[in-house]
């Protein structure tokens, strides 16, 4: 009897050893998905960031510069704004299921790497 408690005894350790490493290796694969992702968002975020800067002073140029051109300056400023209507308009009525589908798949992708 004590044959099969001193066999168990080790066994069981194995298992017990066994069990916190495969947690620690999961927690430690959490970590990393999540540092990638977070790091992937934020990145894309500061570059977002700078092209929305860029974006905004390059359309009040062209406002200005239209507004010139049609003799009052607010014309540019609506003539700019009907343009980002018009193209706001024809993503969210033709490509908003593909955008979805394409930010969907890119999360997915970030997970599964």
């Amino acid at each position: 009897m004590e044959n099969k408690t001193s066999f168990l005894e080790p066994l069981i350790e194995r298992v017990e050893e066994y069990g916190k490493t495969s947690f620690e290796l999961i927690k430690l694969k959490v970590i990393d998905k999540s540092a990638k992702i977070s790091s992937t968002f934020l990145y894309r975020g500061i570059g977002l960031f700078v092209f929305g800067i860029f974006l905004v002073f390059a359309n009040i140029g062209l406002a200005l510069w239209l507004g010139d051109l049609l003799g009052k300056i607010y014309f540019g400023f609506l003539c700019v704004a009907g343009f980002y209507a018009f193209v706001l308009g024809a993503l969210f009525f033709i490509l908003n299921n593909w955008i979805k589908k394409q930010i969907n798949n890119s999360i997915i992708l970030q997970l599964l790497k």
